[in-house]
């Protein structure tokens, strides 16, 4: 049980720290720290100016993973509309807001998070977003 703990390494922190530049802060007792600006722990992101954008970004990130690997599921039309939702709903969307009512969230990231949504529900549904441009002379 023991190795199988210690060779564990999460997905989301095979990158775990991101770094600028190379600061230290002296915590005494001859010890110093690294001062990073983004880091993984426990498979969320934080940052050191406190914001959800990593975390959001990395959330958004998974729930199209998990999507990408329900896809021919998803857009199976030999399975129902109903049902089809209800598995988007019980994978693909408790992957992306898994531990998100820890997030400092604001407007943009909720938008993020929504317009991923919708792309997604429109892949399932085979909606085809049109845009036209009027020419005036």
């Amino acid at each position: 049980m023991y190795k199988v703990m210690k060779s564990f390494v999460c997905r989301g922190c095979s990158n775990p720290v991101i770094t600028t530049g190379h600061t230290s802060a002296d915590i005494g007792a001859s010890a110093n720290l690294e001062v990073v600006d983004k880091f993984c722990y426990l498979g969320d992101m934080l940052s050191v100016d406190g914001d959800a954008d990593a975390a959001v970004e990395a959330r958004i990130r998974i729930g199209w993973n998990k999507f990408r690997q329900l896809v021919p599921l998803l857009i199976n039309r030999a399975i129902s509309l109903i049902r089809r939702g209800r598995l988007y709903s019980s994978c693909v969307r408790s992957s992306m807001l898994h531990r998100s009512e820890t997030w400092p969230v604001m407007k943009e990231n909720e938008v993020a998070l929504q317009s991923a949504e919708m792309r997604m529900v429109r892949w399932m549904c085979n909606v085809k977003v049109k845009i036209e441009f009027q020419v005036r002379s």
